[in-house]
């Protein structure tokens, strides 16, 4: 079969099954597998797969057409211009969160002498790498409940050359040392709302997800905690859910923040709060 014929078929079978964005998706998808540019496939769309290839790329078409994400499928997504490894253990970092890291980095360049770095909820390890590459001597440690996200962190930091320490810890249980700033992106979707969201999100670690019954369960804990290994003046930075910006200032307010502002993301929708320690 060739290229052309290959990404018909793929296409056919995704529109069937409702999936969009199904031509780009394809061209990830089969430019992975031949581990080539997505352009190459237009230029040589005449040429013949190899039949395993051809069979690699069906059983995954297969995967896609069942709504898992395309980023699972070939382990493989971009963040801050970095290429990062993902699976089922871990969320997949978001254009959003870019957001997160660069106002993380602002309030990095802003001050003299901030020495550590604080990245709770790891995951994939996104943003704390990105700090890493982004950041010079600054210590950067990294925190997840989940073994198996730390490994997957622990993968991309080496794969980065990201000079990162792990911890696993549920939240601040097992860190027992004072930052300049802390930065999270905790879970902060409300629980009955993760069974009204589309089948690809559903593919996410619901561990990752679920913010507890109004999504503020995170914010409250790490608002009520943050304050112990924060520095003096030291900054605390949380992405937050599009309508969680009231909610999450006033808790942060009340914990003994001071400063406190919020930046949109792309899309225009409120997205990060940063704090600072009284």
């Amino acid at each position: 079969m060739k290229i052309k014929d290959a990404l018909y078929e793929g296409n056919k079978i995704l529109l069937y099954n409702n999936i969009e964005d199904s031509k780009l998706k394809l061209r990830m998808l089969l430019s992975h597998i031949l581990n080539v540019k997505k352009e190459y496939l237009l230029i040589y769309d005449m040429q013949e797969l190899d039949i395993n290839l051809e069979k690699d790329f069906f059983e995954k078409v297969k995967r896609l057409s069942k709504n898992e994400p395309i980023q699972y499928i070939i382990n493989s997504v971009e963040f801050m211009g970095i290429n990062f490894y993902v699976d089922k253990n871990v969320l997949i970092p978001q254009p959003d969160t870019e957001i997160l890291v660069q106002k993380t980095i602002e309030a990095f360049q802003s001050r003299k002498n901030i020495q550590k770095i604080l990245d709770l909820c790891t995951g994939s390890g996104a943003i704390g790498v990105s700090l890493c590459k982004n950041l010079n001597n600054v210590q950067i440690v990294a925190t997840d409940i989940s073994e198996n996200a730390l490994n997957i962190a622990k993968k991309n930091a080496e794969k980065n050359k990201a000079k990162i320490k792990f911890v696993k810890s549920d939240l601040f249980e097992n860190i027992n040392e004072e930052f300049d700033i802390i930065v999270s992106n905790p879970p902060y979707i409300e629980t009955d709302v993760i069974n009204t969201l589309s089948e690809e999100v559903r593919y996410e670690p619901i561990l990752a997800l679920d913010g507890g019954k109004d999504g503020l369960d995170f914010y409250r804990i790490i608002a009520n905690n943050s304050r112990k290994y924060l520095k003096e003046n030291g900054m605390l930075l949380l992405e937050v859910g599009y309508n969680q910006k009231k909610s999450v200032m006033n808790i942060l307010k009340k914990s003994g923040f001071k400063n406190i502002e919020c930046y949109k993301d792309l899309s225009n929708h409120d997205r990060v709060i940063m704090a600072e320690k009284e």
